[in-house]
């Protein structure tokens, strides 16, 4: 994220990465320590690549008084991951850690007050692509069907593969925008 970080403070951000550990600790960890980051501080911005998305989605769902304006999610399979479950289907869930359960079922459609918007990568390049889980309407990784959750705000399209979100101008213009205007550049 470090890189993403890094594009957003040059835009004007006060960007800063909050690290958990995805695969020996349950999700439940991530979860309640950024809510106890965020607690009754100002008002924070979020963004969430991956996994992460669905850490921030769940705490803001869980510690719905946050004060987090808006949510900007990159990549994250919100309504579950067929890359998941073909991991878990061929014994590898160990790769996905504790957080397989999340990986696997998804988050639930959202009607909190945060603004919820995602960045979705179209370059089919990636682990999912290579198992079969997932076709070319995807980052390689994750669907693009699996990044469309009800109650999202905005949804776009970058040209990225999964792990080149991290790293794309373009995802990262898009996420300043949204977090600037609650919407997506088109």
């Amino acid at each position: 994220m470090r890189p993403l970080a890094w594009r957003l403070s040059a835009r004007g951000f006060d960007a800063q990465v909050f690290g958990y550990r995805s695969i020996t600790a349950v999700p439940q960890a991530a979860i309640d320590c950024l809510a106890q980051c965020l607690g009754d501080g100002p008002p924070t911005h979020l963004v969430g690549y991956s996994l992460g998305g669905l850490i921030a989605l769940e705490t803001l769902r869980r510690y719905p008084q946050l004060p987090v304006p808006r949510l900007v999610c990159l990549g994250s399979p919100l309504r579950g991951s067929a890359t998941a479950r073909a991991l878990l289907q061929r014994g590898w869930g160990g790769l996905l850690g504790r957080s397989g359960p999340l990986l696997d079922h998804g988050c639930q459609p959202w009607h909190g007050p945060t603004q919820v918007a995602m960045v979705a990568g179209l370059v089919p390049r990636g682990v999912g692509r290579l198992l079969g889980a997932v076709g070319t309407d995807s980052d390689g990784t994750v669907a693009l069907a699996e990044t469309r959750l009800p109650g999202l705000a905005d949804h776009c399209c970058v040209p990225a593969s999964h792990t080149g979100l991290a790293f794309s101008p373009q995802a990262a213009r898009q996420v300043a925008a949204f977090l600037r205007c609650g919407r997506f550049q088109r």
